[in-house]
């Protein structure tokens, strides 16, 4: 079998065209080179080089060797080169999956300010509603989550969580746009925009009108919190939903208003509860962290919790 000392000499032999540029090339003797290539001939069973005159003429089975020696290092040279670029996340993917109230600005802003230093990776950003996000990570069909978390799931890993409070969303000229605080007596007949009943939000705003014996007077019901809003933004009425959203609409247009008994807004960072995550999925979700503690209406709370 060759050695690598062997196809070294022999390849620098063939394309510097003596054994003395060879060995000079190689920092050994030129007798150390003439004894390796013989050595190689040796094990081939065949001739590479005719010897005359105290030099080396390559034989066409030389030549025919020599391709496929360039062929190999060009593929070493390759894998090397591809191997540079998977530490630099080239060839990565990264696939996330979030809420919408995130998918505004949190996670376009973590990703843009990503890809400004990974530059090489295909990222796939899909927004869907919390319970969808949770079995798209726990079947490792996304790297990573941004979503509420229903307690008993076992599948998925919170890596990191934030917690903020619903607010009141109003018309900017409702007569209730200017108070600081509202509760249910507050909004009691006013017409509400509800989210889904399957929502944690739409189950705590029902607990919080029940507990101050007031019936909320819904006049419809909607998900995501954007339609909601929008539904807002037209007069169809008011809504509790998470802080973030309102904050697309200008402030000629929505106000929110702090909605008293709190009604808490946890969102959590979602992996896989048993795959490691890629290095990609790692550094982005540093970087989500980095936004997400960045933004004042939101607090880190024990991912546990």
């Amino acid at each position: 079998m060759m050695t690598e000392r062997q196809i070294t000499a022999f390849r620098q032999v063939m394309r510097l065209g003596s054994v003395t540029a060879a060995a000079k090339a190689l920092s050994v003797s030129q007798p150390a080179i003439s004894r390796v290539i013989s050595e190689l001939e040796m094990d081939l069973g065949f001739s590479l080089f005719e010897r005359r005159a105290g030099k080396l003429f390559p034989t066409p089975d030389a030549h025919c060797l020599a391709s496929e020696v360039e062929r190999m290092f060009y593929g070493l040279g390759r894998l090397d080169q591809f191997a540079r670029e998977m530490r630099g996340l080239q060839h990565s993917t990264l696939a996330i999956a979030s809420l919408p109230m995130v998918s505004f600005r949190i996670v376009p802003r973590a990703l843009s300010q990503f890809l400004k230093s990974h530059s090489g990776i295909r990222v796939t950003h899909n927004v869907h509603n919390s319970p969808r996000i949770v079995d798209l990570v726990a079947a490792g069909q996304a790297d990573l989550g941004v979503a509420q978390l229903a307690p008993g799931r076992t599948d998925v890993l919170r890596l990191a969580s934030w917690r903020t409070n619903c607010v009141v969303v109003l018309p900017a000229k409702h007569p209730l746009a200017e108070r600081e605080v509202l509760g249910p007596k507050d909004l009691k007949d006013i017409p509400l925009v509800v989210l889904s009943s399957q929502t944690v939000t739409a189950g705590y705003v029902t607990e919080r009108f029940d507990q101050a014996g007031i019936t909320p007077n819904v006049v419809a019901e909607s998900q995501p919190s954007y339609s909601a809003c929008g539904l807002v933004a037209e007069g169809a009425g008011i809504s509790i939903i998470d802080p973030f959203t309102p904050a697309i609409f200008p402030d000629t247009v929505l106000r929110s208003v702090r909605f008293e008994p709190a009604i808490p807004f946890d969102v959590h960072l979602l992996a896989h509860a048993d795959k490691a995550l890629s290095r990609s999925a790692l550094k982005f979700a540093d970087t989500f962290q980095e936004v997400m503690d960045g933004m004042e209406i939101a607090t880190r709370i024990n991912p546990q919790v």
